[in-house]
């Protein structure tokens, strides 16, 4: 039924932790089925597989747990679009978490909700749900009373968390940018405003499927999720929609900060060109007196002239200057 592969050696750490309202302990192992002897088997079990290369570990897990293999298959695609499934003996769920070690660096990550077990499925080492880990071993907070529902809610609300982190340091950058727009000086402005733009398209693509998963999750009638998690789950709905929210409206300040500088960058080209035009416009009658006078005719009676030379030269000033009081009259200048 679960298709076989070579064993090969790769790093995979395995990591357990049981508890119920009495006490809680925490472990880690080399093997599946090392791990699976501390599962706590009156309480709850959060199993977390750190690292997606050993499709033989995760097979066994999915023995162990009944996991369909078109299942297995969504845990080990890291392209596979955050959803929510529910199959006889799990409830399932992938989205993309923030890798804490990369920046804004999205990985795909799976979670299936058994009766009393939560197994999480990371495509890469390294978390920020240590938090949940302390709450659960000092039995802070209400997770050591509640079932595996509320498990699998605090590991997405810490996700959702991480999204906002993102987004107020996206914000701040943004706002950077309005003051970079009217700066003609700037020539980095455009290469950059179009990286936050591509990591706000990123974490659009990230957000808006977890909000249809999750949708989906809290109208989903099933022995998994009790009724007691309608609020926590609206609640954490509720983050995801404000999230989104956030993004559509920083892409909207970036497109408005992109046409502003198309804007200043139109405005100074017309500023150039108005005075370049002054210019020729300047240029033409005094290109007409020397273009009359450059002609060689041999009887031009101002050629004779002793003081035809400074009497052009001082039509020509007088004409500029002219034209130029007329122009700032008109404020054209």
């Amino acid at each position: 039924m679960y298709p076989r592969v070579p064993i090969i050696f790769v790093y995979m750490l395995l990591s357990l932790i049981g508890y119920d309202p009495i006490g809680a302990w925490a472990k880690t192992a080399d093997t599946a089925d090392e791990l699976l002897t501390w599962k706590n088997p009156s309480g709850v079990t959060w199993i977390n597989i750190e690292c997606l290369d050993s499709p033989e570990t995760i097979n066994r897990f999915a023995e162990v747990f009944k996991i369909h293999p078109l299942t297995v298959e969504d845990i080990l695609d890291a392209g596979q679009r955050p959803k929510t499934e529910e199959f006889d003996f799990y409830l399932f769920i992938t989205f993309k978490a923030v890798n804490p070690s990369s920046g804004l660096d999205f990985e795909h990550m799976s979670m299936v909700i058994t009766d009393d077990t939560v197994l999480t499925f990371q495509e890469k080492p390294g978390d920020y749900f240590d938090g949940i880990r302390k709450r659960i071993l000092g039995n802070a907070g209400r997770v050591r009373r509640m079932g595996v529902d509320y498990l699998a809610y605090s590991i997405i609300d810490a996700v959702v968390d991480e999204y906002f982190i993102i987004l107020d340091s996206l914000g701040s950058g943004i706002e950077d940018f309005e003051d970079r727009a009217v700066d003609e000086k700037d020539n980095t402005f455009i290469q950059d405003i179009r990286k936050v733009k591509q990591n706000l398209l990123k974490v659009r693509r990230v957000i808006w499927p977890l909000r249809e998963s999750l949708s989906l999750l809290m109208h989903l009638d099933s022995r998994r999720v009790g009724g007691e998690m309608d609020p926590f789950l609206k609640d954490l709905y509720d983050h995801v929609i404000q999230a989104a929210e956030t993004v559509e409206t920083y892409r909207e300040l970036v497109a408005g900060i992109m046409e502003m500088n198309l804007s200043a960058a139109s405005n100074r080209l017309n500023k150039v060109m108005k005075v370049l035009t002054i210019i020729s416009t300047i240029f033409i009658p005094l290109t007409f007196i020397v273009g009359v006078y450059g002609m060689n005719f041999k009887f031009m009676p101002e050629l004779e002239y002793r003081l035809a030379y400074p009497i052009t030269w001082g039509v020509m000033v007088i004409v500029a200057l002219g034209m130029i009081v007329f122009f700032k009259r008109r404020n054209w200048l």
